[in-house]
């Protein structure tokens, strides 16, 4: 373990060498994949106005990706069961490399660079033993696995890095897969969710679980303010139950935890696909793709409610929220709308700046 830790010290204190900025492309403000009218699958930057900034092919349905905070690279994940996650130059279009996971492996669609870039933070299932992994890359060069520690729970999905550039926060969505199952849960009546911080040597810093009455919510998505407070997606797994919050927020510094009433199973059929948070932590925005809708919350109060027909991805960005349909639409904060011929996937992803 020492070792290991002076390793990964070093990794995270070496400089990278010069490299093509986001500039080179345009100086896009977030990252998402797409599918084309033709059936082909692509990994796009948009701007704040919503006009693509660059677009690559991707090998099949693309997830969430992870943006270099400074280069002009992208890490693209598969959506779930699909199993690549492929280091992009986004300037050249240059495949710098494809991740594999080891065996008896796969992604869960979510990863995150150290502060620095030198490092990424990858969720993974490893399936024969149900157990959550973060796997630790280094991508300075050629990328390499360096090392694996526990995710202190069962399905990872999202990951981020905490503004001290010292803490990861994962999603433990709880929920057991198997990819000769497909997209079948495999334990929902034991599933248990959690939030777990981790030092960037897999030290389990602190877990937050919900009481029983949540048993069957599962934490998916993250976003996180400059303050550190971390905004909690949920999914109920539970079927027809008394209604319940789909979304909270926690703060390590002093513990608190929130939990936002408004927005809920029944109000959103029981589905938050992608969170957002300002950079001051009191604005919150959330979107359901099964109800059509994107939340916007001041605190705990919900404060407008937009229906947007296959909404999904959002982000923070000065001024408000910017979100993506899968019917191809990008709309900003001032309502201005534009509409590509692509189907917008999941996730809106931050490029440097962009939001939380």
């Amino acid at each position: 373990m020492a070792r290991r830790r002076t390793f990964l010290g070093g990794l995270l204190a070496t400089g990278l060498g010069p490299a093509f900025s986001w500039a080179k492309v345009g100086n896009p403000r977030f990252l998402s994949a797409a599918k084309t009218p033709q059936g082909a699958y692509v990994l796009c930057g948009l701007d704040s106005s919503g006009q693509i900034t660059f677009k690559l092919p991707l090998p099949a349905r693309g997830h969430a990706a992870a943006a270099h905070p400074s280069q002009a690279k992208a890490v693209a994940f598969a959506r779930r069961p699909g199993r690549f996650a492929l280091v992009l130059n986004c300037a050249t279009g240059e495949e710098i490399a494809a991740l594999q996971a080891p065996t008896g492996r796969h992604f869960y669609g979510h990863g995150t660079y150290s502060a620095d870039g030198s490092v990424l933070f990858t969720t993974e299932n490893d399936y024969e033993t149900a157990r959550g992994l973060v796997g630790v890359w280094d991508v300075t060069r050629t990328p390499r696995r360096i090392a694996e520690f526990l995710s202190g729970g069962v399905g990872p999905h999202d990951i981020k890095m905490l503004p001290d550039g010292h803490t990861l926060v994962v999603a433990n969505g709880g929920i057991e897969t198997h990819p000769d199952t497909g997209r079948v849960k495999l334990n929902i009546p034991t599933m248990q969710s959690n939030l777990t911080y981790l030092s960037l040597d897999g030290d389990v810093l602190e877990q937050v679980e919900l009481d029983a009455g949540h048993q069957r919510n599962s934490i998916r998505h993250l976003a996180v303010s400059q303050d550190g407070t971390v905004a909690f997606a949920m999914q109920w797994q539970g079927g027809a139950a008394p209604d319940r919050p789909l979304l909270g927020t926690h703060r390590r510094s002093d513990g608190s935890l929130t939990l936002v009433p408004k927005a809920s199973v029944q109000a959103l059929n029981g589905y938050i696909g992608s969170v957002a948070i300002s950079e001051e932590g009191s604005r919150i925005a959330i979107t359901s793709p099964r109800r059509g809708v994107a939340q916007l919350f001041d605190q705990v109060q919900l404060t407008s409610e937009l229906e947007i027909p296959d909404v999904c991805g959002i982000s923070a960005v000065d001024g408000g929220f910017f979100v993506t349909s899968g019917n191809g639409i990008c709309r900003s904060p001032q309502d201005k709308v534009v509409r590509h011929p692509l189907a917008w996937d999941n996730h809106l992803v931050p490029v440097g700046n962009a939001g939380a």
